[in-house]
């Protein structure tokens, strides 16, 4: 069996991530088999390499290799793409078609994006894998075949059953053997080492000098999150190498091309592939709380510090002090430089007098209202003042998409 090394330099592939070797060391010890495979991991981060590996390590290369990207198919035409169908099944079949199943007889079909095909043609699906058999669409004879099927998704397909979207069984019968690709940002040693190559491969494409990265510049470059992954990382460096005059790269220059690289800090969810539109309609309310939270602990620290150093005394009747007392209640009223001292305890004194005087009531103190959805509308207000009522920037400001910010406006019937 070739190391991982050789397949590397076969295929093209760079890196020396302890992940990324796993991946492809898995692939290889499974490829002399039958076995099915499913290959998971995030948009862009070199899925397609796999199958091509298992499929070139396994007897069945001399066999043909078919890709289909099951996401790319319109539902109504994918049974006939993937099972062929009859002359006259359904409008516009004008002659009788071969499927892949029967064009890839004796080789390897690698279906990308498996989570996106139709219930009913999980069905399908799932008979070939049982027994090799099909049908043609507008048909009643069974067929056979022999192929290797070798799968891939983003999508969280657990997820994806408990949805109803993905049948478990096929699920099982896919997932023989799981192969997970790492992330990008998994691979931080492998990154400069991809734009490198990158850069080098672009010089060559468009007979211009290669772009080389300062310090500070590689350093923005390897902590950066990169969402899109390889392809994402491809891409920036294409542009930069077009777009700049100057070959050596500093970090301003090199922040202009990587979006949200120099905004909030603020944690973030990650929700998995298939529900972001289930977890954007929380950010707002996340950004807030965590807003709120730094601010009231940086509060506390300044308070602490003035009672510290004696500048601060909880027996007056400022404002600042009612705020300390609402924050510290626990606090005594007593305040030392050196020391929290706390208050002794005295007997009320009581005084009689002829005449009462009259019963002065204790101010009201209004505190600022914590409604999480008043603060979400004050948000939305804001971002949309902010970019002069522009929804789609308004929307990328509050980390939302311009269809819930739509909603929310509908809802909280704003203008």
């Amino acid at each position: 069996m070739a190391s991982s090394q050789q397949i590397k330099q076969r295929f093209g592939i760079i890196g020396n991530s302890p992940l990324l070797d796993r991946a492809i060391d898995t692939a290889a010890q499974v490829a002399p088999t039958d076995l099915s495979v499913l290959i998971t991991g995030e948009s862009g981060t070199g899925k397609e390499v796999m199958p091509q590996i298992i499929h070139q390590f396994s007897s069945r290369k001399h066999g043909s290799y078919i890709a289909v990207n099951c996401g790319a198919i319109p539902e109504g035409t994918i049974d006939s793409e993937l099972f062929g169908h009859e002359k006259g099944s359904f409008t516009g079949a004008l002659d009788s078609r071969k499927g892949y199943f029967e064009v890839a007889n004796g080789g390897t079909i690698f279906l990308d994006e498996v989570a996106e095909l139709p219930i009913q043609t999980q069905v399908r699906l799932l008979r070939v894998l049982e027994t090799g058999e099909f049908i043609k669409v507008g048909s009643s004879k069974v067929l056979k075949t022999d192929v290797r099927i070798v799968a891939a998704t983003n999508v969280n397909i657990p997820e994806a059953i408990q949805r109803n979207k993905f049948r478990e069984d096929l699920y099982y019968r896919l997932n023989t053997v799981p192969i997970v690709i790492p992330p990008l940002r998994e691979r931080k040693d492998d990154i400069h080492l991809l734009f490198r190559k990158f850069a080098s491969d672009f010089a060559e494409k468009y007979r211009m000098p290669v772009v080389r990265l300062s310090e500070d510049a590689r350093q923005l470059l390897i902590n950066y999150r990169w969402q899109g992954n390889i392809r994402q990382l491809k891409n920036i460096t294409e542009q930069i190498s077009v777009i700049e005059q100057v070959r050596d790269i500093n970090r301003e220059t090199l922040l202009k091309y990587l979006p949200d690289a120099s905004g909030s800090t603020l944690p973030t969810l990650y929700n998995g592939p298939g529900k972001k539109e289930e977890f954007s309609e929380r950010d707002i309310l996340y950004k807030f709380l965590f807003e709120m939270k730094n601010d009231l602990n940086d509060l506390k620290k300044l308070v602490h510090d003035l009672m510290r150093s004696g500048k601060l005394n909880l027996d007056d009747a400022g404002e600042e002090s009612q705020l300390v007392k609402r924050l510290y209640p626990e606090i005594s009223p007593v305040i030392t430089k050196d020391s929290l001292v706390p208050a002794p305890f005295t007997e009320p004194t009581i005084h009689h007098h002829h005449h009462e005087e009259p019963i002065q009531e204790p101010e009201e103190v209004v505190e600022e209202s914590l409604s999480l959805e008043e603060k979400e509308v004050e948000l939305i207000k804001k971002a949309l003042e902010k970019y002069h009522g522009k929804r789609k920037d308004a929307a990328k400001e509050l980390g939302i998409s311009e269809r819930t910010l739509y909603r929310k406006i509908k809802e909280f019937h704003l203008k």
